[in-house]
């Protein structure tokens, strides 16, 4: 009976993504109560929101944090509110992913700091009302909601496979939104070319590339003790909303979650045994879920790859996807 009237609020979406569906769903959650100390978990903008919600939630079972953020003294102040994890400290490192030669730099520092990494959280995210330029001539959005973490998940896979083991693999998380249902992948939308620049359509382009590329990280991590996965966190009560989607949090503030309701499904990803096997999937509220509910944005196997080639190219990482897998 629950799951059936799961399914219809998720075909209604405000009864889904809502706070509504979040307090519908939260009492069969099982608690979150894995011991993480002696953990390592690397999180991408870490300084409020979705971010600082899991920070404080994994810091709370026993995770050492590294905060990859762009402004260090938000960062200082979310790391010096967490309890400190046994025996380590959990540091701050100066990250902007839309500039990639500051992932290669940064993720050199995380590395350094990090030889075994148990999860790297790609949570940074941008929505623009204009379109505007990074140092290597991409647009902001795409590179901060894509090909920064792209690049930062194929710098660090060598710290995941190190850390993961096959019953307790290291994890991928990506951030995504629940925007991306209304969109069809379109490379050149993705990299924010417009006649007239959309950025809520940009940004729901974005986060259609990261579920497709969570899939595909499957492929290429067979084998490897590393799984990964993407969410959305349904519509939770940031700063990032209210200062992208202004009206839209104006409209829907009574029914917003809270950012540590947005965040659950991404600590218990992290965190639980529950999602391991389950690879690839996208989740919402701790449940694997559909990655399209209108037929016309389904993408080819061909131009999923596409996706995932252009990211390799332009990112500069030696991998790519062909007709017969990982190469």
């Amino acid at each position: 009976m629950r799951r059936a009237v799961d399914a219809i609020a998720e075909l209604t979406v405000v009864g889904s993504y809502s706070s509504l569906g979040y307090r519908w769903r939260a009492p069969t959650f099982a608690p979150i109560d894995t011991d993480l100390s002696g953990r390592t978990v690397a999180i991408t903008g870490a300084s409020s929101g979705i971010g600082e919600a899991t920070a404080h939630a994994l810091a709370r079972l026993g995770a050492t944090l590294l905060l990859c953020v762009r402004d260090t003294e938000k960062g200082a102040r979310v790391r010096d509110a967490l309890p400190p994890p046994g025996g380590a400290t959990h540091e701050v490192v100066r990250l902007d992913v839309s500039d990639l030669d500051e992932v290669r730099r940064s993720a050199d520092v995380l590395l350094a700091h990090a030889p075994r990494l148990h999860a790297l959280v790609n949570n940074a995210g941008v929505l623009l009302d204009r379109p505007e330029r990074t140092p290597q001539g991409l647009e902001r959005a795409f590179a901060t909601n894509v090909l920064g973490g792209f690049l930062l998940s194929h710098l660090l896979l060598p710290a995941l496979v190190a850390a993961g083991r096959p019953e307790d693999p290291a994890r991928l998380v990506h951030v995504s939104s629940g925007g991306m249902y209304t969109q069809r992948i379109d490379l050149a939308r993705m990299q924010g070319r417009f006649a007239h620049y959309d950025g809520v359509v940009a940004y729901a382009q974005h986060k259609r590339a990261q579920v497709i590329l969570n899939r595909l990280w499957m492929e290429r991590l067979r084998g490897l003790p590393v799984e990964s996965y993407a969410m959305h966190p349904g519509w939770a009560r940031t700063r990032g909303v209210a200062t992208s989607l202004p009206r839209f949090e104006r409209l829907m503030r009574p029914i917003l979650r809270t950012p540590e309701a947005g965040a659950d499904t991404v600590v218990w990803l992290v965190a639980s045994p529950g999602p391991v096997g389950l690879s690839g999937r996208f989740f919402l509220d701790r449940r694997p879920r559909a990655e399209h509910v209108l037929p016309w944005t389904h993408e080819t196997p061909e131009e999923a790859r596409e996706v995932w080639n252009l990211c390799a190219r332009l990112s500069g990482v030696q991998t790519t996807i062909g007709s017969g897998g990982r190469s």
